[in-house]
């Protein structure tokens, strides 16, 4: 219960001191039973309670907007002009709270949602809910969202800025990695602006290329989608062709966008495609990571079928609710199924992967590391990991379970059994 009294002051100042006293009593009493309250008359405020002080402030309301991304499918921001302010918000039409996902990057949508968002900001009382409905309706599927690298120009031109950022610099990247990481048109020692180690060239494909400008030191890329575009649940896929030397690791995967404020792993890892070193053996992992989570599977595993990574390879996801596949060159040919109700393997295993923050995908070319190992005189020199596109579909989902394709499932090990 919040309470509001307001009149002119006594002019006995004998009758002001005890109103005081008595207010000051009532303030008291209803705040040691758990009540918010603002009781005030000039020069007096005596509250207790959420938001209740002299000069608060509301949060100013967030600003819902869309930019259409392909097939009917929209890209949702959510920005707020208080300065600090985090926003949540929810997607099933209910109330957003502070224990609401919140926002981080502008996310997908491709089927009927009630977007409402509300904005908290320290000092202030949260802001009013914002809300804007979406009806969509697309068959599964269909291409919702890609980046086909296009390139009609006569040079080497950067990724597109509105989607890829860096990660950049050395440090080891938490694995003992042995390159420095360069974002376009970085002059800063040992990446040069001359000979960059992302771009998409003349042949419509993403280069990221791993290059060594002197003995013992390498430079590589890792581009990102992270603060500029995610996603939750669909089907993933990435036409790409993969350098094989001793020390190489490229990779195409998601981290959550809540990294910012869970940290790894809790927010969540997913590996889609890691290929280390070969041609021989030749493989690739699909992975997941979270808390206490640790799971992979390689492809093309024990059968002994014909596969080269150096060949060109899709290699796809399914995300649905509670579940996640890989597969390599149809989402017919899957090779590994991860569930949040089969982590029985994993004690204290947390399933990270529908928390709603939504994920940002990570394209990158690792050199050395401890789980390939440094790079040996015959590694080649610059290794390039080529990407066609990325692609992303509309998937149905099967009576509240996982996506349902005509599955011929590949064989598969865990790495060490």
């Amino acid at each position: 219960m919040r309470g509001s009294i307001a009149h002119s002051a006594p002019a006995n100042s004998s009758v002001r001191g005890a109103l005081q006293f008595t207010l000051a009593r009532i303030t008291l009493l209803c705040c040691l039973a758990g009540y918010s309250v603002l009781i005030a008359v000039p020069s007096l405020v005596l509250a207790c309670g959420t938001g209740a002080h002299r000069g608060a402030t509301q949060a100013a309301t967030p600003v819902i907007t869309a930019t259409a991304a392909q097939n009917s499918a929209e890209i949702v921001s959510l920005s707020d002009s208080t300065s600090g302010a985090t926003i949540h918000y929810t997607l099933d039409g209910s109330a957003p709270s502070s224990s609401s996902p919140r926002y981080f990057a502008p996310f997908l949508i491709d089927s009927s949602v009630t977007v409402k968002a509300i904005a908290n900001a320290s000092g202030d009382t949260a802001s009013a809910v914002a809300s804007q409905s979406f009806s969509i309706s697309i068959p599964s599927g269909t291409l919702v969202w890609s980046d086909e690298f296009s390139n009609s120009t006569s040079a080497n031109v950067q990724p597109d800025s509105q989607i890829w950022t860096y990660d950049t610099g050395a440090g080891g990247w938490g694995n003992q990695e042995l390159e420095t990481y360069c974002a376009w048109n970085s002059s800063s020692s040992p990446c040069t602006s001359s000979s960059p180690n992302a771009y998409v060239g003349t042949d419509g494909y993403l280069h990221i290329v791993a290059q060594q400008p002197s003995s013992g030191v390498y430079t590589s890329a890792r581009l990102k989608t992270q603060g500029l575009f995610s996603f939750t649940y669909g089907r993933i896929e990435a036409r790409m062709q993969i350098p094989e030397g001793q020390g190489l690791w490229p990779a195409f995967w998601l981290l959550g966008n809540n990294i910012a404020t869970v940290n790894w792993p809790a927010c969540g890892e997913q590996d889609i495609m890691e290929h280390i070193n070969a041609p021989s053996p030749d493989w690739v992992a699909g992975s997941i990571h979270g808390t206490s989570l640790n799971m992979t599977e390689q492809f093309p595993g024990s059968t002994g079928a014909s596969f080269s990574a150096s060949a060109w390879h899709t290699y796809g996801m399914i995300w649905t609710k509670g579940s996640i596949s890989y597969y390599v060159d149809s989402p017919t040919n899957i090779y590994a199924t991860y569930s949040s109700s089969n982590l029985s393997t994993q004690p204290g295993a947390v399933w990270p992967f529908d928390s709603g923050s939504g994920a940002f995908i990570i394209l990158n070319l690792a050199v050395g590391g401890s789980w390939p190992g440094s790079p040996n005189s015959a590694a080649p020199f610059p290794s390039q990991l080529l990407v066609d596109y990325v692609r992303l579909y509309r998937i149905e989902i099967a009576n509240g379970g996982p996506a349902r394709f005509p599955v011929q499932r590949a064989a598969a090990v865990i790495p060490g059994s």
